[in-house]
């Protein structure tokens, strides 16, 4: 029997099945892993790493004379996690086991944690995996993304990872292999954007006459989802609305919308930046700057970036200005006193400039 000893000397029977990312599992009645069996298996089954524990006092667990509260629930499971040296876990709480789990991150931090749609799961007033109970069957809920870049594939796998059906849209064409690389279904809609993304893989804007009608062929997806998440941004640009008001208003009550453009003005027109709101009974996120909630690991790969670039700048101790280097020459902003950078031109409405490399030539 498999048991770890937590910090007042309560002995913590836990079950760890399969290989690779890791979820673990806190339970709401009744309070011991068995619950969860054939939710691991299946994950344990398709290339995960799943984790689950009897509360203290309850199953193969000792009876402790204190600590019986949500306190001493969450350090429980901070010993196992800690016992067993995991990493980036996504933790999923049931019932009794959210508030676990929320206290977890209270008291213990998110260093071990890995975020992503876990805000809108959280919100979110249905379970995310089936369920085959002695009550019936429980669906899995409708995950839809909206934009399939980092952030976005992100979301779909974290979205799998809880077990929900995620299908996903995205006016790149080749976003399509990427979603189903990940077990999401890309949606296809009969339109075609025209010159979908520049030379660096980011989505061009659109005109509106392209969103009214891509606006026209998402409402019927939208209307079936249970939480959609909306990543659509365009580098330089106001984020384009994708989801109405009317749009909101065709959803479930009790769906979740997460506008991960919010800071960018948003995708849906009834987001609020910074806020969340409740319109038509549909939960509204526009939550901004995500990466605090994570400081840990924002700041290591923020750290990592700017050294990686410095270091590429930088030779022999000496600034390398050479213009023919994409990463240089896309990074300039002034010239010689001038404004030289393109999009930064565009946004100041300053008339457009021959490229730097073809300055450099001259």
């Amino acid at each position: 029997m498999s048991t770890i000893t937590s910090k007042d000397g309560t002995k913590i029977y836990y079950k760890d099945w399969g290989k690779g990312p890791v979820v673990t599992f806190s339970h709401g009645w009744p309070l011991n892993a068995d619950a969860w069996d054939g939710q691991m298996l299946f994950l344990a089954q398709n290339g995960f790493r799943v984790v689950a524990h009897d509360r203290r006092g309850h199953g193969r667990s000792s009876q402790a004379s204190s600590g019986n509260d949500m306190n001493g629930y969450a350090d429980d499971l901070a010993a196992v996690i800690e016992a067993l040296d995991i990493k980036d876990a996504t933790l999923v709480g049931h019932s009794t086991g959210g508030g676990e789990v929320a206290r977890y991150i209270g008291r213990h931090g998110t260093k071990r944690v890995a975020k992503a749609v876990l805000i809108a799961a959280n919100t979110l007033p249905r379970i995310f995996p089936m369920l085959t109970t002695a009550a019936g069957t429980i669906t899995p809920s409708r995950v839809f993304v909206i934009g399939a870049g980092v952030a976005g594939l992100q979301a779909i796998a974290t979205a799998r990872r809880l077990g929900a059906v995620a299908s996903a849209y995205d006016l790149r064409p080749a976003a399509k292999e990427q979603v189903q690389s990940l077990g999401g279904r890309f949606v296809e809609l009969p339109i075609e954007a025209k010159d979908a993304q520049d030379e660096r893989g980011y989505g061009r804007a659109q005109d509106e006459t392209f969103y009214a009608h891509q606006r026209e062929l998402l409402g019927r997806v939208v209307a079936e989802s249970d939480v959609v998440i909306t990543a659509a941004v365009i580098p330089g640009k106001k984020s384009p609305v994708l989801v109405t008001g009317e749009m909101v208003h065709r959803m479930a009550p009790g769906s979740v919308i997460f506008d991960l453009a919010s800071e960018r003005g948003g995708n849906c027109e009834l987001t609020r930046r910074g806020e969340t709101v409740v319109e038509h009974g549909v939960s509204i996120i526009g939550a901004i700057n995500l990466a605090s909630g994570v400081p840990y690991h924002a700041s290591q790969m923020y750290a990592r970036n700017v050294t990686a670039f410095l270091l590429h700048l930088v030779k022999d101790n000496q600034l390398q200005l050479n213009l023919q280097d994409e990463i240089f020459r896309e990074t300039l902003i002034t010239r010689d006193g001038e404004i030289v950078n393109e999009r930064v031109r565009e946004f100041f409405a300053l008339p457009g400039l021959a490229s730097v490399s073809s300055q450099e030539k001259a």
